[in-house]
């Protein structure tokens, strides 16, 4: 894709929510969802800065831009609120067996939205929009050991195989599928 494309980031609706692109209007929920221990326990173990949750905002249009996917804002469809992101991209993590060149897929909810099967709903969303976008393409997730709600929720949505990954100085689960072919 040449530098000068010029990406319309898709919308996807779901039953109940939104996935939209990012817009500064949400970055102040974002922060707020990034600090949120309950975000943060089973991604990265640590609240997020303002500068940090800047850093992360950003470079969702910049996936978006370069690789022609990336990871949506959720918009709670009844009060029209950000309320979690999902989608796939590519962080060239410190991993070993590498990622690296795989579209990554992940999730984040705010903490009062966990719990009600909206994530399924936002996955598998995302899922099927990669499916018809990623072309057969190997797609990957990473999730920590402990996290058995998305351990769940990735099986839920066709990730499977899973092995032990060394990522820093941690182990984590690396999940994979193959995005189905139309």
């Amino acid at each position: 894709m040449p530098a000068s494309t010029i990406i319309e980031i898709p919308s996807i609706e779901t039953e109940r929510t939104i996935l939209r692109a990012h817009c500064p209007g949400d970055f102040d929920a974002y922060v707020v969802m990034w600090a949120a221990p309950e975000v943060t326990r089973f991604i990265g173990g640590y609240a997020r800065t303002r500068d940090e949750s800047w850093i992360r905002f950003l470079r969702h249009a910049g996936t978006w831009a370069m690789l022609g996917y990336g990871f949506w804002a959720v918009e709670d469809k009844a009060s029209g609120r950000f309320i979690g992101e999902a989608g796939y991209h590519q962080i060239f993590r410190n991993m070993t067996p590498s990622i690296d060149g795989f579209p990554e897929c992940g999730w984040a909810l705010a903490p009062d939205m966990q719990g009600r099967g909206l994530a399924t709903e936002i996955v598998t969303a995302a899922v099927a929009w990669g499916d018809r976008t990623l072309g057969g393409q190997r797609q990957v997730c990473i999730i920590d050991r402990d996290n058995h709600a998305s351990i769940r929720l990735a099986g839920k949505c066709g990730f499977g195989n899973p092995v032990d990954a060394r990522f820093g100085e941690e182990t984590v689960l690396l999940f994979e599928r193959l995005a189905e072919t139309a």
